[in-house]
């Protein structure tokens, strides 16, 4: 298993981010995240850089970790045309360390274009639209597209990189692993879910298609002080408590303070591991590789709290990951 770090954009600014991506390739982590939103889950993350922009600047000061977008979607806020030459763009400014991922959004993010929220079923058709026009523009050429949801006139990708862009998809069923196992090289998703990986590889086997990576996401919050952290965790990252079907529909951080209001810190501490023991971050991560995930990216929760966790993650957390793996 390869260990990730998040630049969480909800959480931090745009220059902090871009120190925070240095740091965090000198700690050791194989590689980066970074999250994609036009507003933070909670008024008390406080930040929403565009990521894009961001990307390019993190491209500059690291030279070994991959990145990855985690994840963009290229339905509505952005034209697949234009995902596609942003994802080409930053792999050649990386130098071919760049994967695209991709995913059917949230209602909080992609409101803001005006055009309404449209349902599940919908969301997942635009996408699945979109990485058919992502992925012929990677092939080069001219491409023109007359689909359900987007049009493409004669456009063409001018700079490519040597080395095709691979395109990661999040998925939360069966539908969408049917859906995008066959065109995307990688998985995402949030959950140690066994039955998700083993129908991923299932498609693909069945298609003749290698085995691809599967990319999961981990929460922490790491502080010399477990009571700090399971505060800080609540006050930040109560958000997930409704779960994705919910997230996927709030328009904005109002609606998830309201939507979260009875979640405890109690809740939380269940959930995501906290404090200065790496022990329980490597039985949570324990769990990923059992369900069968190739990578696992952590997310450190509080802007301000990186740079104990990058000593933390130095000297105690990767090397104990790395000995359990």
């Amino acid at each position: 298993m390869r260990f990730g770090y998040t630049l969480m954009t909800e959480q931090a600014g745009p220059r902090e981010l871009v120190r925070h991506s240095r740091e965090a390739e000198r700690a050791g982590f194989d590689f980066e995240v970074m999250s994609d939103h036009f507003s933070p889950w909670l008024a008390e993350q406080g930040h929403s850089p565009y990521a894009w922009s961001v990307l390019g600047a993190v491209s500059e000061v690291t030279e070994r970790a991959e990145l990855m977008s985690f994840v963009t979607c290229p339905t509505m806020r952005y034209h697949p045309a234009v995902v596609a030459q942003r994802a080409a763009t930053v792999s050649l400014l990386s130098g071919n360390r760049f994967t695209l991922g991709l995913g059917a959004g949230e209602n909080l993010n992609e409101h803001v274009v005006g055009r309404g929220w449209p349902p599940a079923n919908v969301r997942h058709e635009m996408l699945s639209e979109a990485v058919q026009i992502i992925g012929d523009l990677f092939d080069g050429g001219y491409v023109n597209h007359v689909g359900t949801h987007y049009r493409v006139d004669s456009a063409k990708l001018w700079d490519l990189p040597e080395r095709r862009t691979p395109v990661a998809v999040a998925v939360s069923g069966r539908q969408s692993v049917a859906r995008f196992a066959p065109v995307a090289d990688a998985l995402i998703a949030v959950e140690p879910d066994d039955e998700l990986c083993r129908a991923w590889d299932a498609e693909r086997a069945e298609l003749g298609q290698e085995a691809s990576r599967k990319i999961a996401q981990l929460p922490v919050c790491w502080d010399p002080d477990r009571d700090a952290a399971i505060r800080r965790a609540h006050e930040q990252f109560r958000w997930f408590g409704g779960g994705w079907k919910v997230n996927a529909e709030l328009p904005g951080p109002t609606g998830f303070d309201a939507a979260t209001k009875f979640v405890t810190e109690a809740e939380v501490a269940d959930n995501i591991p906290c404090g200065p023991d790496p022990g329980p971050i490597v039985e949570s991560a324990k769990a990923f590789a059992a369900a069968g995930f190739t990578d696992l990216a952590f997310v450190q929760i509080g802007g301000e709290h990186q740079d104990g966790f990058f000593e933390f993650a130095e000297r105690t957390l990767l090397p104990a990951l790395r000995e359990a793996a």
